[in-house]
């Protein structure tokens, strides 16, 4: 790569941090330029230091990293940001999903996990791990089976075209590889993919998955997606 993607990480547990720095320092293309254990810090870090990617953890004292996540996002919305997660923290993931983060990782990824999510993240793609994706489907679904139907879920209706180039989006893959997939042209991907951000009135692929989660929109079993 011509440019060094530029990483702050943001995790209250030294040994994640400790981790994480040992993995990304072997990486002549990623330069590490902070970490902060808290959101506060990590607000303030990122404001000094504009990084590419931020690797956020969601639970932190001070200031948790949902809430340092949309003070982030309304102030440089072009800073990329992935969750570090764990398997106890449905709520949280999709909530910042609905926030505009890029992806999620589990602390425990392996490195190729982690650096092709932040080199994604980087080039403003998406990067959900199926097992964590469908982790939020499951708990989206569970969250509103007692309820009657999500306000406006009627009045959506995508094609069964759109909906494919949605589950695309929702595992990950790029506009080119949908293209492939479907045997359509990347252009008309991009087309669908602005139908479907019209429909559903939101302007980021993480915004348009997590309000097709919320609506259900999307399948829950991973082979249908």
């Amino acid at each position: 790569m011509s440019e060094k993607i530029r990483v702050v990480i943001a995790d209250d547990h030294p040994v994640v941090r400790t981790g994480l720095r040992l993995r990304l320092d072997m990486e002549e293309w990623i330069e590490l330029v902070g970490e902060a254990a808290d959101g506060v810090a990590a607000i303030h870090l990122v404001s000094e230091l504009v990084p590419d990617v931020v690797l956020m953890d969601l639970r932190m004292p001070a200031m948790d990293g949902l809430e340092a996540i949309e003070q982030i996002r309304a102030t440089f919305p072009h800073i990329a940001i992935i969750v570090l997660t764990t398997y106890d923290e449905d709520e949280l993931m999709l909530r910042s999903l609905q926030a505009g983060v890029r992806g999620y990782l589990l602390k425990d990824s392996g490195l190729e996990t982690v650096l092709q999510a932040i080199e994604r993240a980087a080039r403003g793609e998406m990067l959900l791990q199926p097992e964590l994706l469908q982790r939020v489907l499951d708990y989206a679904a569970r969250r509103a089976a007692p309820a009657s139907p999500p306000p406006g879920n009627s009045n959506v209706q995508l094609t069964e075209r759109e909906q494919e180039v949605l589950a695309g989006i929702a595992t990950g893959e790029r506009s080119k590889e949908i293209g492939a997939r479907l045997g359509i042209t990347r252009r008309t991907v991009e087309s669908y993919l602005n139908s479907i951000y019209t429909k559903l009135d939101v302007d980021s692929r993480a915004a348009a998955v997590a309000v097709a989660i919320e609506r259900g929109l999307l399948p829950r079993r991973r082979e249908e997606l």
